[in-house]
């Protein structure tokens, strides 16, 4: 997987692309985590259009930047996700905490 962050006017826009799994969700949570840490953007989108496969790694992923975000005073949303990967994020609850677009 493959993460391309800009910041523009305090929102980070993080656009994933490949697979989130297992293996690569550590990478990306390390990266993300650092980015939000250091920069403490108040709005993290991430640009899903380009994720192609996701599991539970990716519900995980999600889930901790958005505990993250809050924590820092900001928020998270998702953005463009494929229909596939919507549905995961669809059966897995995740719109009920996180915004959909």
């Amino acid at each position: 997987m493959n993460i391309d962050i800009k910041s523009e006017k305090g929102t980070a826009i993080a656009v994933l692309k490949g697979e989130i799994d297992h293996h690569t969700a550590k990478t990306a949570r390390a990266e993300l985590d650092s980015f939000i840490i250091n920069m403490q953007p108040e709005i993290l989108a991430m640009d899903m259009s380009g994720i192609t496969f996701m599991d539970s790694s990716g519900i995980g992923l999600i889930m901790g930047r958005q505990k993250l975000m809050k924590e820092c005073g900001g928020s998270l949303e998702v953005r463009g996700p494929q229909p596939g990967i919507r549905r995961v994020l669809r059966l897995s609850g995740i719109e009920r905490i996180v915004k959909i677009i």
